[in-house]
């Protein structure tokens, strides 16, 4: 992860503004943010989206060019103001630093002065995040509908290609693309595992699906594709419950069963108070199904979804600018945005 950090880092760019949008740097609660507020005049209070980036909660940040790119667009074509919050990386810091990093300074954003100081409405703010981002967003909105300390509602929650659970890493999805590049399963596995510890232990249960311990079992209900996959996700692949793992390795490292890590393990009431939810899923890529089952799961308890499938997506295509598929993706997510926001 350190070599990888480390050739990440020349695609960093400095907070320059440009015509359109002032592009500064602060702390939300001590976690550094970027903040992007559009330079033409508004005569109302904006909207605004509250945007944690990916990397597997390992790698990335604010700064990268990708990131900081789609936050200065966002800005300018909705007319928004962008928080786009960093927060401290594993395999230094492990869950729950980064979800508390998350939380934190979404907390502090919806404080009524802050709010005031960056002429942000406060019925109009969205939480959005890409990957291990999206799995950050999910939690944080969950956690915010039991925090009587915060009166600000959210407006909406846009999650694209989350990861969302860890209780089941052999989904139709993981099978496809266990091999597919940018994200194959061994890499993914590799994530979550460096999210909660560096013992290798965790990471090779996790790989052959055997981590769940017997007196957990009651988690691969919630998570049971076989009843959570539209059937044209299913192709033919019959479920396995998987094989029951180490009692030592839930008790060492609990954050792999806990609801602020795996979203998909809420209980259905606290998913009945979620708002309008916009989810985006690629057809390759090993988190398609985790997405796919939280479709499911909030339609069931009653939440509006908007549910965009990417037939020829992969995962990271948000970001990767090159592609012609990337641009289409994001006019896909600014719509959506513009009219739910």
């Amino acid at each position: 992860m350190d070599t990888l950090r480390y050739f990440m880092s020349p695609n960093e760019t400095p907070p320059t503004s440009d015509e359109n949008v002032t592009v500064t740097e602060t702390t939300f609660n001590d976690i550094p943010v970027r903040v992007y507020v559009p330079k033409r005049k508004s005569e109302a209070l904006r909207r605004s989206v509250f945007y944690i980036h990916g990397g597997g909660w390992c790698l990335g940040s604010a700064a990268l060019f990708e990131c900081d790119l789609q936050s200065r667009q966002t800005a300018d074509r909705l007319d928004a103001v962008v928080i786009s919050v960093n927060y401290r990386l594993a395999p230094m810091y492990h869950f729950p630093v980064q979800f508390e990093d998350v939380y934190n300074a979404l907390r502090w954003f919806l404080r009524k002065n802050i709010l005031e100081k960056y002429g942000v409405n406060p019925e109009r703010i969205g939480v959005s995040g890409d990957s291990a981002g999206g799995n950050l967003a999910a939690a944080v909105v969950q956690q915010l509908l039991d925090d009587q300390d915060v009166k600000i509602k959210l407006k909406i929650q846009s999650l694209i290609y989350p990861a969302l659970q860890t209780s089941d890493v052999d989904t139709p999805s993981y099978q496809e693309n266990s091999h597919f590049p940018i994200l194959p399963k061994s890499l993914m596995v590799r994530f979550w595992s460096e999210y909660f510890t560096t013992d290798r232990s965790l990471e090779k249960a996790m790989y052959s699906n055997q981590h769940i311990p017997l007196e957990s079992s009651h988690v691969l209900k919630l998570v049971n594709w076989s009843s959570l996959l539209p059937e044209r996700f299913k192709k033919g692949y019959v479920y396995k419950n998987p094989a029951y793992g180490s009692s030592e390795l839930a008790r060492k490292y609990p954050g792999f069963l806990d609801v602020r890590a795996a979203p998909l393990l809420a209980d259905d009431n606290k998913l009945r108070g979620l708002p309008p939810t916009y989810v985006i899923t690629c057809q390759y890529d090993v988190l398609r199904d985790d997405g796919l089952m939280y479709v499911t799961r909030l339609q069931n308890a009653g939440v509006q979804v908007t549910h965009n499938h990417i037939e020829d997506g992969f995962h990271g295509v948000f970001s990767l600018r090159t592609f012609e598929i990337s641009h289409r993706v994001m006019d896909q997510y600014i719509s959506w945005l513009s009219e739910n926001l």
